[in-house]
């Protein structure tokens, strides 16, 4: 064999260089893994990825007033808010000749009802003034500043177009101070009215119950667990269905069950009256309060923390309490030495999916929290579905998400992320 053949590349039976043959199998078994897991990729980017990126859009964007009063936002720019004056001639010129364009469109109610989440009366405001303002021709019928005023006295008021200009941003900081009973105004970010702050209390009311609705699954799911963990394989599986059995019933049948048995009249009241454990004027409020909230989500939320220490329980040899024991140390001293330790990350992996779980629940407090329990959640499902503040809303679940993964990064930090574990 010649040296020149000793020192050329190394080939495939099919004559290629060996490097480029194993490089170009590499790239086929690397599609082929793409193509396998492409359907879910795509699904996670279509039902998570793109609608918290569209949430996070719409707690900044403020694009309605610029678009339906472009003329008016420029004609503002000169106007002193600082004044306290109304603004001249030229700015109810610009606004006349936008509002007959969005009039036309429809538009002029949407920017009402969008100005009414920042000044009460702007939408009636504007849906009043609309009406008449049709009738007005920018070419011939200027000036308009005194038929505006003469339409509402409101026109005439600094305030009111202090609002406009105000929020004429396109990306705005409006609703993530709104979120925290704050807002915004010509002199920068104020606080709300006293009557108005609800929604930092609604944030700690969330999560100082989420904890205790947690700690309360932890108490109650451990017996549980353990006594699953230690049974006979044939015993545990039948008192597994037990456990399963309320995710074959309805959310909204568990929790209705829930608002019958608490009430005054309901089936535990009228048990403890029976009993003479309470006098029968003196009934215990267990609904439409925070009470009612943490029962019923314990009993909804305790199988999420069932199953987690269960599967871990599972893995915890009984030798090691035989050892602990043949060493002298009591039951006790065992349990908490030994078994509990071992136990942790099943705990740890529970709580993280109660806590989660219950920080965004808004079904359960809505029946039966009544206005003291209810969850910052339900301040979105309203704004949601009735108010129609879908940027207020989602500023709410963008900073409710960011808490969520505070809390996540602190738990990794001091517990460790790698401890937690199902099974």
């Amino acid at each position: 064999m010649s040296d020149a053949t000793q020192s050329g590349p190394v080939l495939a039976a099919d004559g290629t260089p060996l490097k480029r043959s194993l490089a170009r199998s590499l790239r086929v078994q690397k599609m082929r893994a793409m193509a396998l897991i492409a359907p879910l990729l795509i699904f996670v980017l279509v039902s998570f990825i793109i609608p918290i990126g569209s949430m996070l859009f719409r707690s900044v964007e403020n694009g309605m007033v610029s678009q339906t009063l472009p003329l008016t936002v420029v004609a503002l720019q000169d106007w002193d808010v600082e004044s306290g004056e109304a603004p001249d001639e030229p700015v109810y010129q610009a606004f006349v000749a936008d509002m007959v364009v969005a009039i036309e469109n429809k538009e002029h109610t949407k920017l009402g009802t969008r100005l009414n989440y920042e000044q009460t009366g702007m939408s009636s405001l504007f849906r009043k003034s609309g009406r008449k303002i049709k009738r007005l021709d920018p070419a011939e019928d200027a000036p308009f500043k005194e038929k505006l005023i003469d339409i509402d006295k409101k026109w005439g008021e600094a305030e009111t177009w202090a609002v406009i200009k105000t929020h004429s941003v396109k990306i705005t900081n409006g609703y993530f101070l709104n979120a925290v009973d704050m807002r915004r105004t010509p002199e920068g970010a104020q606080v709300q009215p006293e009557d108005k702050r609800i929604l930092i209390k609604l944030f700690q009311r969330t999560l100082i119950m989420s904890l205790i609705i947690t700690c309360s699954c932890i108490l109650l799911a451990y017996p549980v667990a353990w006594l699953l963990a230690n049974l006979p394989a044939r015993t545990a599986n039948m008192l597994m269905i037990l456990v399963l059995l309320p995710f074959w019933t309805s959310l909204l049948v568990r929790t209705s069950a829930w608002k019958v048995m608490l009430q005054q009249q309901g089936v535990i009241n009228e048990t403890l009256v029976w009993l003479g454990l309470v006098a029968d004027d003196s009934r215990l409020a267990l609904i439409n309060n925070a009470t009612g909230t943490i029962i019923a989500m314990t009993h909804i939320l305790l199988p999420f923390m069932i199953l987690p220490m269960y599967s871990v329980m599972r893995t915890i040899q009984p030798t090691y309490l035989r050892a602990a024991k043949s060493m002298g140390a009591t039951n006790w001293t065992a349990f908490w030495r030994v078994y509990f330790p071992l136990s942790v990350p099943g705990i740890g992996a529970g709580s993280i999916l109660v806590f989660i779980l219950a920080i965004g629940y808004y079904i359960t407090p809505e029946i039966v929290g009544g206005t003291k329990g209810v969850f910052i959640s339900n301040r979105i499902a309203y704004h949601i579905s009735s108010s129609l503040n879908w940027g207020l809303a989602a500023a709410l679940g963008t900073i409710l998400l960011g808490v969520v993964l505070l809390l996540y990064w602190c738990y990794d930090k001091i517990v460790g992320i790698d401890n937690v574990k199902l099974g």
